[in-house]
């Protein structure tokens, strides 16, 4: 499926971001607070202590624009504390303005939310 896609190109932000899985099977919920580097509608680069085991599969939330449940998959770990994801869908034209609009990258400054956006 991926090596068909067209490559997006990655755009540099910083929001705050949390990932949920589960460990230990389906016992319980777990959850981990990262920080949001940079997305494109297909992938994202997420700033997270790797030291920890990190899970293959898991969902992506952005509380502050209000997109929960983004289910992604591991492609690489970096040793910067970085890891690199693939989204099992593309993120939409909105769902890109709402993360820009709440960013706090200074190249984001000038985004603001559209009630059409919403």
């Amino acid at each position: 499926m991926y090596d068909r896609e067209v490559r997006y190109k990655m755009e540099e932000t910083m929001n705050e971001a949390r990932i949920e899985f589960t460990e230990k099977g389906v016992m319980h919920m777990a959850s981990r607070r990262c920080q949001l580097i940079g997305i494109s509608p297909a992938s994202a680069v997420l700033g997270i202590l790797t030291q920890f085991k990190l899970p293959r599969e898991f969902c992506l939330d952005i509380p502050e624009a209000r997109i929960s449940s983004i289910g992604s998959v591991l492609t690489r770990t970096y040793t910067n504390n970085t890891i690199e994801i693939r989204f099992l869908r593309l993120l939409s034209e909105k769902e890109m303005h709402r993360i820009f609009v709440f960013s706090a990258h200074p190249n984001h400054r000038n985004h603001v939310m559209d009630v059409r956006f919403w």
